[in-house]
């Protein structure tokens, strides 16, 4: 098979958002937030290396125990762990949210950041949670978000080439790939396409609306 060109690849990969976007018109965030951009952070933090709907379980007695950025703040960590501990690394994200929240009272009024660098400075919020927020709570993308879904279909659809081997050398594949104006959407399209048809372990290559776009369709 003839190595694809920039050019080619640029539209294959502009037809595979076009699907995505007719096949996911209104994809939302999963993670629930009520709204508010210090939840949204919280929430994405916790979530790293555990399922979204895990992380949906605890936040409710989280937010009810700790309404307010200052209480969270001023929380106790072993109060914190025991209402995470069902999910991953609860240890070290019950002292992150918490120091998170301690940073945001002194150094942010109280108030997340709008900026990807400030937002970094967070304690636990890398790359990938400040472009979820910023895209999410506020509207402004200033990357994409790689996850672990992000990150496999990328490379399953060959977007990314084997030296693309962190979220973040993937991230600046997909920025060269893709126009800005395509950038907003691509997390939570292919977070769903990942969880309903692109799964890890058995895609439905079958089903795929995808498939002949894909150079890796059937080779599972």
């Amino acid at each position: 098979m003839p190595r694809e060109t920039v050019k080619a690849k640029r539209e294959r990969a502009i037809e595979i958002a076009q699907r995505m976007n007719e096949h996911y018109p209104a994809a939302e965030c999963a993670l629930h937030y009520w709204g508010d951009p210090f939840k949204l952070t919280i929430a994405v933090l916790l979530s790293a290396q555990t399922t979204d709907k895990g992380v949906n379980k605890v936040t409710p007695a989280l937010w009810e125990r700790y309404p307010t950025v200052a209480d969270l703040a001023s929380a106790n960590p072993a109060d914190v762990e025991e209402i995470i501990r069902t999910i991953g690394f609860y240890r070290t994200k019950a002292a992150n949210v918490i120091k998170c929240a301690q940073l945001v009272v002194s150094e942010y009024g109280g108030q997340i950041p709008r900026d990807i660098d400030e937002l970094q400075k967070l304690p636990g919020v890398g790359r990938k949670t400040a472009n979820v927020v910023l895209n999410e709570a506020f509207g402004i993308v200033e990357g994409i978000a790689v996850d672990t879904h992000v990150f496999r279909i990328t490379h399953k659809l060959k977007l990314a080439g084997p030296s693309a081997d962190t979220p973040a050398k993937t991230e600046d594949a997909l920025l060269k790939l893709y126009p800005r104006e395509w950038w907003g959407p691509i997390n939570h399209q292919w977070v769903l396409f990942g969880r309903e048809t692109c799964i890890a372990r058995r895609p439905k290559c079958g089903e795929c609306f995808i498939c002949d776009l894909c150079p890796n369709c059937g080779k599972a």
